[in-house]
């Protein structure tokens, strides 16, 4: 039935788009990105795509920069070889963070992000759990952001319902986890932190109570892991009985794995968004959750034009 369906995938994370294709039941498209001898990135489309429904599966991850040129190449490749429809599928959006001004001359570099990849062709973009849901208005395309909730969700109920308080990190992850907690039928803490430069942290006070509790500490991404680790020691000493980590994007950069390794934490729950690391898969504590079921339920329905916000949740 997915007969104009062409699925293709850059170099970032072909481990989940060849779980997306096996549950769609379709090929991975044939495509050859490699690159030049001076670094510049080389697409080749090895198939006919003329009037198919394309959709590219990159995550913009390390190394970043690679990562989105291959995505835009890609696309207008497809642009250029009449693709009837476009998608990118970037289950990891990188530059996020950077969505406003903090300081003066400072770039708002998730807005050119989004403004290359229109510019390049995409008709829509499909993400998840973005890092702030304003990016969606810097497109002027359809967007798409899923949550990785239903994944995690299955996962705590299975292994987190006794005594569990879901502890959001910082105040902009409020509204995040109050809603994980009441899917959860668990009690909501906050830390107060104040950041005190780029990747780092400091944590200042808990708001609730967490003492006897089984805790969750909820975010988008573990980046540098210096907020969940801190979290982690300010909350154990509050009282907490254990202290888990559950996230969507496992950036995992510089000192993460270190830092996690010689931290309290008893588990750092994950989803395969973005691919580990030789180095963190070696970590006994990381649990990978899948959400290639997710995604490939969103491809099959924005192929066939059917409804997509009751994955919005």
């Amino acid at each position: 039935m997915l007969e104009r369906i062409r699925i293709f995938s850059g170099n970032a994370n072909i481990g989940l788009a060849e779980k997306i294709c096996g549950k769609l039941g379709v090929s991975l498209g044939k495509a050859n990105v490699t690159t030049f001898s001076d670094g510049e990135t080389r697409v080749e489309i090895d198939e006919n795509v003329r009037g198919m429904d394309v959709f590219i599966i990159q995550s913009t991850c390390t190394p970043v920069n690679v990562t989105l040129m291959e995505l835009l190449i890609m696309i207008d490749a497809m642009k250029r070889a009449s693709a009837d429809r476009i998608t990118a599928v970037v289950p990891y959006y990188g530059y996020a963070r950077q969505d406003r001004k903090v300081a003066p001359r400072a770039p708002i570099s998730a807005k050119l992000v989004a403004d290359l990849i229109t510019t390049a062709g995409a008709n829509r973009v499909l993400s998840m759990d973005l890092h702030a849901g304003q990016i969606q208005g810097f497109f002027n395309i359809p967007v798409d952001n899923l949550f990785a909730t239903p994944v995690l969700i299955d996962y705590m109920k299975r292994n987190y319902q006794d005594k569990t308080v879901v502890v959001s990190p910082d105040t902009g992850g409020v509204e995040r986890a109050r809603a994980f907690g009441k899917r959860l039928g668990a009690s909501l803490a906050i830390i107060d932190k104040r950041r005190e430069g780029p990747n780092e942290a400091q944590v200042m006070n808990i708001i609730g109570n967490v003492e006897g509790k089984r805790v969750i500490i909820l975010d988008d991404m573990i980046d540098t892991a210096g907020t969940v680790v801190q979290a982690a020691n300010a909350l154990t000493s509050a009282g907490a009985l254990e202290v888990s980590v559950c996230c969507t994007h496992p950036v995992l950069s510089g000192p993460a794995i270190d830092r996690l390794e010689a931290s309290t934490l008893k588990e750092i729950i994950v989803t395969d968004t973005i691919p580990l690391s030789e180095r963190a898969s070696g970590c006994a504590r990381i649990k990978v959750l899948s959400v290639s079921g997710l995604l490939s339920e969103a491809v099959r329905r924005i192929y066939y034009n059917d409804s997509v916000s009751s994955l919005f949740i």
